[in-house]
């Protein structure tokens, strides 16, 4: 009952945020936050629920940015509702691809593949002059448009941002509810033991790369047209490492987490900047995250549940008092 009221109440505040959002840079923070929210569950995807970290997240991201980028600028100009599906199949591939080489691998030898993969990309995207203009970028990135409409205004992008965030949301819940959702937690929690049982390990790990590549891809062309410039800094590093603090920080292997962790964590930067000076705003981010891992190893959403579950249980089954002794003769 909590927990819908809960969601309830996050959906008419996601719905109504532009009425009670007045300032403009206040909306831009959401909507990066419901980009976030897309590559934190697409990373959770691989992380929560098959136990593989990859730490070259943000090349599929990237490939989906540039993707969109140039499809939907001249000679092409593509609309976005092409761009989109295209960027998601080309970092899809990507993820294919980056699977077959890499999912033989386990453990270390998978991460440090990941890592490599983003660095090539990362190089491609500066030195193919050709393609993708190098260092300076692609700018003039058309926004989307809905018939005679333009979504150019923040508010219009929000509702765009958020119906993609729920979508992926309801695509990943779906997932993880089948056969193939049961595969990979399987496979998480031991692989020898799921393979033995029929289970082909790669093939359902290599698919669940593919997905969540192609989930993040989905959140680079939303990204691409929300900034309308597209450089080699998608690329960064730091884009991965803040998908993996949102995913373990929300709680790794729930649905809620990432949506957590993607909220809190692309809010608090910029809470930080208005509340302390810049020498001390990493230091205080540095604290709040080293804090929350210490007193939420398993993430917030394990918490609130395990938190709820005691409430309920308590209220469910109360405590019998002992029968008094009887008074002494």
């Amino acid at each position: 009952m909590i927990a819908r009221a809960g969601l309830a109440l996050g959906a008419v505040a996601a719905v109504t945020a532009p009425l009670w959002v007045a300032n403009a840079y206040h909306l831009h923070v959401l909507i990066m936050a419901g980009i976030f929210t897309i590559l934190a569950l697409s990373l959770n995807l691989l992380l929560g629920y098959t136990g593989q970290l990859s730490l070259g997240h943000a090349a599929f991201f990237g490939i989906g940015a540039y993707t969109s980028a140039l499809v939907s600028l001249p000679p092409l100009a593509w609309s976005f509702w092409v761009a989109l599906p295209a960027a998601a199949v080309a970092s899809g591939l990507a993820g294919w691809a980056i699977g077959r080489l890499a999912l033989k691998l386990r453990g270390a030898y998978f991460v440090l593949v990941t890592i490599s993969f983003a660095g090539v990309i990362s190089l491609v995207s500066i030195n193919w002059m050709e393609l993708t203009n190098g260092p300076l970028g692609l700018p003039g990135v058309p926004p989307p448009a809905l018939g005679p409409w333009t979504l150019r205004t923040k508010t219009a992008y929000w509702y765009l941002v958020l119906a993609a965030a729920v979508l992926v949301y309801v695509v990943c819940r779906r997932l993880i509810a089948s056969r193939i959702g049961r595969a990979f937690v399987a496979l998480r929690e031991n692989e020898p033991l799921a393979e033995s049982v029929g289970i082909d390990g790669t093939r359902y790990l290599v698919l669940a790369a593919v997905v969540s590549a192609a989930m993040a891809g989905v959140g680079g062309s939303l990204y691409a047209h929300y900034t309308r410039f597209v450089s080699p800094e998608v690329f960064l590093f730091s884009y991965t490492v803040t998908m993996v603090i949102m995913v373990i920080a929300g709680g790794q292997g729930t649905l809620a987490g990432p949506v957590v962790g993607a909220l809190l964590f692309t809010v608090l930067p910029e809470a930080l900047r208005e509340a302390v000076s810049w020498q001390w705003q990493m230091l205080a981010y540095g604290v709040v995250l080293v804090l929350c891992v210490f007193f939420l190893p398993r993430g917030i959403v394990p918490r609130v549940n395990e938190v709820r579950r005691r409430v309920a249980s308590r209220a469910g089954h109360p405590r019998i008092k002992p029968a008094s002794r009887p008074p002494l003769q």
